[in-house]
């Protein structure tokens, strides 16, 4: 049987003559780290302090031990990142440049000091470029020449920390006669049978050998002869259980195993969970534009996204129980689908294992992200095997709905004078729509391929037309009011999305020492996209009295701003269903501390956004909305079964009097809206009133005025411990209460966001993690709306 033998232990970095402990799987970064001689470039401004760590070259060595007992052993690295030599006792085994492929290396009866040497990324990627040729990006660093995570070179949301190391697990394999070399999984259901189509690669030592394959599945086994170095089997599972999105049905998972064997006696086994599912992609042309709907065993789905970057800088550093965290989290606020994104890696087998079992829908991005990438060779090659890996890797998992071939770079060629500047150099197409959607046809026939995001489908129509497939909606925050969401229907918006900072405990912790203001050297370090401050100030300014010198409410309001913008989008969209049929926010997750569009904050600290996602992303949404002259309460069901009950629409002054009132009876069917025109007697006028609309608990507000021109009165309010918490008592209007529990206890955690409370209302904030609770200290962790200055 196939030995494998994990090689964790004994291995050194080489730094400037010395030998540093070394910890694989990892990275020179964390490495350095250990060992004191960097310091945390995740605090302060010392990512400066470390740039010249991926301008190094660097070795890591162990030594490798004779192994007997097996006709061959293989020396298998699962990531090397990125451009390395890899030497035993001096002698070459190969050499490798991308970080997105596995590596197997035969060293069958040697032993001795086995090296390591990493190049600097930068110097590999630059000597392609000096070849290929330059090409266009939206970043001055050289992140398209090289296969590499390219945000390791730095975001918009990201530091520039270039990494290299051993970033995945490296193992001795030993095996005799033959052993798996690929296992490509086919996986449909047809009237209720589910069917595994296992295609079956090995290699052997002995060409003679006769050999047989035994495959089982939900209690169905299949045996097979094995001739030559392929083969195949088919199961059929009757009475195949489906799995389901979340929200939409269960999860169930079926242990597949593949044994291979040789006079009976096992060689090799390979096993994995699938989960059976038809899934599919609906493109037609209808009166609207071309549609881009997912379709999971016959159900049309909203998809409530997410757009995912890698967790940690240092992927590394990523565990199992971390991706579980961050994914339970998107699941806890009703997420439905996450993409990976372009500009990052191919998750490790954890990530998708837990979307699996959480009912997390997956888009896949092929990493290639917002730069003209050259076709030529040796990138070109590195391309389809790096595809062709990666594709087959993943299949098992019944989570993974979708491939895309890149981020913006569709786009980028048309709008980001990419074509003009290229002069017929090429750029990326190619691969878009030829290398890539070839491999997914000819390996991953299940599952449909999207060529971009964005794509309209067609080079006829503009890559980002609202109207066709996918769009991106950044004019919003770079340029206009959120408002302006409400101004189209895109048919599906894979991105969009708007900044806010941290949480204030994580300011703290990765500022220290520093007073903050907005301006400050360490906050100022901490956003990365261009002219950001700016847009938030103008952002601001739109709808509130923008603070002077007061941080604490510039921080407070740029997160309600933050939460009030996408809902905007949201709201709007999801009331436009089936004519849009997904909205994936621009971001789950960040990969530091920073300043960005995300919902968690680098330190694991949900921002208020992500609580509003909770609300946005339900099941059932109450809304108003305009339709064109007419005012509507929108009741978004995605829930299956039929939403009726009694609204309750009433039209009050901000000194809490009620000027009318009226009660509706309304009815969505399953997966639909229900539009309710609000009577005209009760629509607001003038800065003092607004409209509330409440249904089973859930509610929607307008107010036709912005903030720093609605007189609200001072927020009047008690505040009382519980059990487990603090209750709210308001006395007033008081708009968007929050509880900043991290200024509480760095550890402590609020179990809701943003609340609007009418007079007399009241509300329990559950609160965990806080070790000494005290009434007035959770007054003073507690903002909200007051009087414009």
């Amino acid at each position: 049987m196939l030995e494998a033998t994990p090689l964790t232990e004994g291995w050194i970095l080489r730094h400037e003559g010395d030998a540093l402990p070394a910890s694989v799987p990892g990275c020179v970064h964390t490495d350095l780290l250990a060992a004191g001689v960097i310091p945390d470039p995740f605090l302060g401004c010392d990512e400066r302090a470390v740039a010249w760590v991926g301008r190094r070259e660097w070795t890591y060595e162990c030594e490798l031990a004779a192994r007997d007992g097996h006709e061959q052993t293989d020396l298998v690295f699962d990531g090397l990142d990125t451009a390395a030599e890899i030497l035993l006792d001096g002698r070459p085994l190969g050499r490798t440049r991308n970080m997105h492929r596995s590596y197997r290396f035969d060293v069958t009866g040697l032993a001795g000091r086995l090296s390591v040497r990493f190049v600097s990324a930068y110097a590999e990627a630059e000597a392609v470029r000096g070849q290929l040729g330059e090409r266009p990006a939206a970043y001055a660093e050289p992140y398209q020449y090289i296969r590499k995570m390219a945000c390791s070179f730095g975001w918009d949301w990201g530091p520039t920390l270039v990494t290299a190391g051993i970033w995945r697990p490296v193992r001795l394999e030993q095996w005799s006669t033959a052993r798996i070399a690929r296992v490509r999984p086919v996986v449909t259901v047809e009237d209720g049978v589910g069917l595994v189509e296992l295609h079956l690669d090995v290699e052997r030592t002995r060409v003679e050998a006769e050999l047989a394959v035994e495959a089982t599945v939900g209690g169905v086994r299949v045996r097979a002869d094995l001739d030559g170095t392929r083969g195949s089997v088919r199961l059929e599972v009757p009475d195949a259980r489906l799995w389901w999105p979340r929200g939409y049905g269960e999860q169930p998972l079926y242990g597949v195993e593949l044994t291979l064997l040789h006079e009976e006696r096992p060689l090799d086994s390979w096993r994995r969970r699938i989960g059976f599912r038809s899934v599919g992609l609906d493109r037609r042309p209808d009166a609207h534009g071309t549609g881009f709907t997912l379709v999971v065993n016959g159900e049309r789905l909203f998809a409530r996204g997410v757009n995912w970057i890698p967790d940690d800088v240092f992927p590394s550093r990523i565990t199992r129980e971390r991706y579980r965290e961050r994914l339970r989290q998107a699941a806890d606020a009703h997420v439905d689908l996450v993409r990976v994104w372009g500009g990052g890696i191919y998750e490790s087998e954890d990530f998708y294992d837990a979307c699996d079992e959480l009912g997390l829908l997956v888009w896949q991005d092929f990493p290639f992200a917002c730069a003209a990438y050259p076709e030529e060779q040796p990138l070109r090659g590195e391309v389809e095997a790096e595809a062709r890996e990666n594709v087959v890797r993943l299949m098992p998992h019944p989570s993974l709905v979708l491939w895309n071939g890149n981020n913006e770079n569709l786009w980028g060629f048309r709008d980001w004078g990419w074509e003009e500047r290229l002069a017929g150099d090429s750029w990326g197409e190619g691969y878009y729509l030829g290398v890539l959607p070839r491999v997914v046809a000819e390996s991953d026939p299940a599952r449909p391929y999207t060529a971009g995001s964005p794509w309209s489908g067609s080079w006829d129509r503009h890559p980002n037309d609202p109207a066709h497939g996918t769009h991106h909606s950044w004019e919003v925050w770079n340029r206009d009011d959120y408002a302006d969401y409400r101004l189209h229907v895109p048919r599906f918006v894979a991105e969009f999305g708007w900044q806010a900072p941290p949480a204030h405990a994580t300011l703290r912790r990765a500022l220290p020492g520093e007073e903050l203001a907005p301006d400050s050297p360490g906050v100022l370090h901490h956003q990365k996209a261009d002219d950001g401050n700016g847009k938030l100030e103008r952002g601001l300014a739109r709808h509130f009295a923008v603070p002077e010198g007061d941080f604490d409410r510039w921080h407070y309001l740029t997160q309600v701003n933050q939460a009030r913008a996408v809902a905007a989008g949201i709201e709007h969209w999801r009331s436009h269903w089936p004519v849009c049929a997904g909205t994936v926010v621009w971001q789950l997750n960040d990969c530091w501390p920073v300043t960005s569009w995300a919902a968690i904050d680098g330190d694991g600290r949900e921002k208020p956004l992500y609580h509003e996602l909770r609300r946005l992303y339900a099941d059932r949404l109450l809304t108003l909305q305009a339709r064109g002259p007419v005012r509507v309460v929108a009741a978004v069901n995605q829930a299956a079964d039929v939403w009726s009950g009694i609204l309750v629409l009433r039209r009050m002054s901000v000194e809490g009097g009620v000027i009318g009132s009226v009660r509706v009876e309304f009815a969505a069917e399953g997966r639909s809206v229900a539009d309710v025109a609000v009577p005209r007697e009760l629509e607001p006028v003038g800065p003092k009133e607004f409209l509330v609309a409440d249904v089973d608990g859930l509610r929607a507000l307008h107010f036709p005025m912005p903030d720093r021109d609605v007189p609200y009165p001072r927020p009047e309010f008690a505040v009382a411990l519980v059990p487990g918490g603090i209750e709210v008592t308001a006395h007033t209007l008081v708009r968007d209460l929050l509880l900043q529990a991290d200024r509480l206890d760095p550890a402590a955690r609020a179990d809701r966001g943003l609340l609007t409370l009418l007079p007399g209302e009241r509300v329990t904030i559950g609160v965990a993690g806080w070790k000494t609770p005290d009434a007035e200290a959770a007054r003073s962790a507690l903002y909200c709306m007051e009087p414009s200055r």
